[in-house]
């Protein structure tokens, strides 16, 4: 789902904890999904799927990686898959933890 360019940070990604999108990442939409681009460290990766940009763009508005697959509609049997994308934008800090509220 996701093709982070460079390096990799060794991140521990856990779907029950609140995640956003970094502040220094912007999206440009694309009919495929989504060019990420990480202006801090110029990674870059792409999101294949148009449902995958709507789960990181609304990260911070939910309590956890998880309440956000279920509000986005991602069906139970793919958020696995879903889940290893997120943790691959984690792993290329394309998305960072946040406080919980």
């Amino acid at each position: 789902m996701t093709a982070p360019a460079g390096p990799v940070v060794d991140v521990e990604f856990d779907p029950a904890l609140p995640w956003q999108k970094a502040r220094s990442v912007a999206l440009r939409p694309e009919p495929f999904g989504a060019l990420v681009y990480h202006f801090g460290n110029r990674k870059l990766s792409f999101l294949k799927s148009k449902m995958l940009v709507a789960v990181v763009t609304s990260l911070a508005d939910h309590p956890s990686a998880e309440a956000t697959l279920v509000a986005c509609g991602v069906p139970e049997a793919q958020r696995p898959a879903y889940a290893k994308a997120l943790a691959d934008l984690a792993r290329s800090q394309m998305i960072t933890p946040r406080e919980s509220a």
